[in-house]
């Protein structure tokens, strides 16, 4: 996607410009099955917010993930129609806790993390992704138990995301409580955070 590759570059407002630009080109498609669309849509705007946050663009951010969310109230549900990406009130839940977390809103993020049933989520590197993006929140909300739950419960969905840069710096964090967190320095071996 042109907006991600933007985005990666550090081009924040470029890269929301860009999505926006096509949900709303899409808005007039009506060559396009509506199912498909709306989660084509859904996700550009779920995506431009997340880009808005990373700016800082708080409002911005605000603004675009209640039109992914407006959007996936018409989709009704989660769904993956052919040739779109999964999309649906699930997956605008999981934007906002990203943005929330990228905005420094750390109890905003929880509070949407609890309206999520991880076990519903369509793949075991969604749930990992989930449970990491819960672990952050709690890592910035200073709640080292719970973000080390969280990542306790990310390795169990899929081991393979922990092994990411993200976690060795919260993992590294949580060494300092090594005492308190039973198993935190096992798993630090476990995930690559100590050699």
């Amino acid at each position: 996607m042109v907006s991600s590759s933007w985005r990666r570059q550090g081009h924040y407002a470029r890269a929301t410009d860009v999505a926006v630009t096509a949900a709303q080109q899409l808005a007039t498609d009506r060559t396009t099955p509506e199912t498909q669309r709306l989660s084509v849509q859904g996700n550009l705007y779920a995506t431009a917010a997340y880009t808005a946050a990373k700016q800082g663009d708080r409002h911005t951010a605000h603004t675009l993930i209640a039109e992914a969310e407006a959007t996936a109230t018409r989709l009704g549900c989660d769904q993956s129609p052919t040739g779109t990406a999964f999309f649906g009130p699930s997956q605008v839940l999981l934007h906002q806790i990203s943005i929330s977390h990228l905005l420094g809103d750390a109890g905003t993020a929880i509070d949407h993390a609890r309206h999520v049933n991880a076990a519903q989520l369509p793949t075991a590197e969604r749930r990992a992704r989930y449970w990491i993006d819960v672990a952050r929140a709690f890592d910035q909300w200073n709640k080292p138990e719970r973000c080390y739950r969280a990542l306790l419960a990310a390795e169990q969905a899929a081991p393979q995301e922990v092994r990411r840069n993200p976690v060795h710096t919260m993992t590294a964090g949580l060494m300092r409580h090594d005492r308190t967190l039973p198993g935190v320095r096992s798993f630090a071996h476990r995930v690559g955070a100590l050699t």
